[in-house]
């Protein structure tokens, strides 16, 4: 059988299809990125923290989180299902995070709190199972499957990476970029070449978070890419019909990062997933 650009084409759409279908189903596991609810900065002295129960605290270094609790409170942890009677304890390192107690519902596992160390401060996150942006989720609006989306560039390492400084979704944290190289490719609709720091991933994939022309319009404020590893000869396949969109942009309490200065293409890429609620 002789392949044509018709069967290439409809054989590159049906795996855009698998894709989006992975991704919805991805976002709609239980207690996933659409069931944050709240974020709150933990304190050196036990205080409430709504809407989770119990009383949450660090050391006075900020190196352990505490949470106090008794049974009434209804709290469990994630891991053993054991009720927290008492004070518990734990460690991570930044950037870290840990399903660390449950409560809520009829089998009291409605809302589970995130232990998560951001900044080098300790703070939690619950996530509701009732959550709105969860039970009501239908899917990201996306542009539709357009190859012309999809280019070839190439990696250009750095001798070694580069930590960059970078804000985050909230303000109050900040971030760092890991760059190992520069992603340079061409787009329709542009007569320059564009460059875009990238950071990488298992097995050497790549990752670039990027502005374009039509965030706040279309699409949400900055989105990312995930780009398979370059090839021994430094090719790396773009496919901007896979540009998604941060956590943030479905929540007000992710941390995500922002592209690095410079990240940014001065055109429209009319590719890949749009804003969740437009005209919100």
């Amino acid at each position: 059988m002789t392949t044509t650009p018709a069967t290439t084409h409809a054989a590159r759409a049906e795996r855009w299809q698998r894709f989006r279908a992975n991704r919805n189903k991805a976002l709609a596991a239980p207690h996933g990125w659409l069931t944050l609810t709240s974020f709150q900065w933990l304190e050196d002295s036990p205080s409430a923290v709504e809407p989770a129960p119990g009383l949450w605290s660090t050391d006075a270094t900020g190196s352990t989180a505490f949470l106090t609790a008794v049974p009434a409170d209804g709290l469990t942890l994630v891991e053993t299902g054991e009720k927290v009677d008492g004070t518990v304890s734990a460690v991570l390192a930044d950037e870290e995070s840990l399903m660390w107690v449950q409560f809520g519902g009829p089998d009291g596992d409605q809302v589970v709190v995130e232990l998560a160390m951001r900044g080098g401060r300790y703070a939690i996150r619950t996530r509701d199972a009732a959550s709105p942006a969860f039970t009501e989720f239908d899917g990201v609006p996306t542009f539709p499957y357009n190859p012309d989306w999809e280019v070839t560039g190439r990696f250009e390492p750095y001798p070694a990476p580069v930590d960059v400084p970078i804000g985050t979704a909230n303000p109050l944290v900040d971030g760092v970029h890991r760059s190992v190289g520069e992603v340079v490719f061409r787009l329709p609709g542009s007569s320059h070449e564009f460059r875009l720091q990238a950071e990488e991933e298992k097995l050497g994939a790549l990752t670039v978070t990027f502005h374009d022309e039509t965030n706040g319009d279309t699409t949400d404020e900055w989105r990312k890419l995930s780009l398979p590893r370059p090839r021994p000869d430094g090719s790396v396949v773009l496919d901007f019909n896979r540009a998604i969109n941060y956590p943030s942009a479905f929540t007000p309490y992710g941390t995500c990062p922002m592209p690095v200065k410079n990240n940014s293409l001065d055109i429209r890429v009319e590719a890949g997933e749009k804003e969740p609620y437009p005209g919100r």
